[in-house]
């Protein structure tokens, strides 16, 4: 089983795209990227908007190659708006009429009608599907971080492929996990490799430091019990700190970043916009990105080549 991180906090965008591929079978998950409108009271970086038309361009080509779609929730970096990555394709997306609401409810309702006339596209919570060379398996809704958290519920993913004797888990905004009952989720589906965003230490002082540190004592708890290797991304990424906030997870040896996963350096360019801003001259704390980065350029890194 090839697993292939398209785009990641770790490769300069906010997103946890991924193709995964066995035998004949091309599965595309989470086909999204986005930039921070602000971090340091500052707009993306061209560094930034250069990394999400890579990012877009890469999901877009591998798009063209997969069966099958998966959508996790409806955050604007886990998904694509345009009928044209998941035309003709059999989608597994989050049922938008369970423990959905407010703006992702929006979406949801957009991409479901817009994909009626061109996609298979069908609720994943708790769906079970067979494809020649995998069985996916998708969980029940899985708090986007903490029980109870107004950022809603995701559906996390178990991908099989018996002939390999591979276990893939994707659960994506799960957050470190912050939830035990996502992590004893996670730990019942005994994966081999699990690619999951980590804890939010970014916003440590807003969720405060015990609710990290609880996510990585779970985190723990499932390679204690699992055995597994983990790509841990997306959240974690975001803090300038994460090499030494996580030193108790990179430890064991068996979580590595989605760069890792791929053989490069890792970029986390938001945690380094204030830096990369330093390089040129500074702009307003509210200043347009539109300032800096000319449409042209912003159209092309919002699409990619699939718009």
């Amino acid at each position: 089983m090839k697993i292939i991180p398209l785009a990641a906090d770790s490769l300069g965008v906010r997103s946890m795209a991924t193709y995964v591929e066995a035998g004949a079978t091309g599965l595309l998950i989470d086909p999204g990227a986005t930039l921070a409108p602000a971090r340091y009271g500052l707009p993306p970086s061209s560094e930034e908007w250069e990394a999400l038309k890579r990012a877009n361009d890469r999901i877009s080509a591998y798009a063209s190659r997969c069966r099958y779609v998966f959508v996790s929730h409806y955050h604007d970096d886990h998904f694509r708006s345009d009928p044209v990555s998941y035309a003709g394709r059999v989608v597994l997306a989050k049922d938008p009429r369970r423990m959905v609401s407010g703006a992702q409810a929006r979406r949801a309702h957009a991409l479901w009608t817009a994909l009626a006339d061109q996609a298979r596209i069908q609720p994943a919570d708790g769906a079970a599907l067979t494809t020649p060379d995998l069985d996916l398996k998708v969980s029940p809704p899985l708090p986007h971080g903490t029980e109870g958290t107004t950022l809603g519920y995701v559906v996390a993913l178990t991908v099989v492929d018996y002939r390999e004797h591979e276990r893939f888990v994707f659960a994506s905004d799960v957050q470190g996990p912050l939830s035990s009952v996502a992590a004893a989720w996670l730990i019942q589906q005994r994966p081999t490799t699990l690619y999951l965003s980590g804890p939010p230490s970014y916003v440590e002082r807003e969720v405060g430091t015990a609710a990290i540190d609880r996510a990585v004592d779970n985190l723990r708890r499932i390679l204690d019990a699992t055995g597994c290797r983990v790509i841990m991304d997306h959240y974690a990424m975001r803090d300038p700190r994460f090499s030494t906030r996580f030193e108790r997870l990179w430890a064991t040896g068996r979580v590595v970043t989605a760069a890792a996963h791929l053989g490069v350096d890792a970029q986390p360019l938001e945690a380094r916009r204030d830096r990369l801003w330093a390089a040129v001259r500074k702009p307003p704390a509210k200043a347009a990105p539109s300032r800096f980065v000319s449409r042209e350029a912003r159209r092309a890194a919002r699409g990619g080549a699939s718009q």
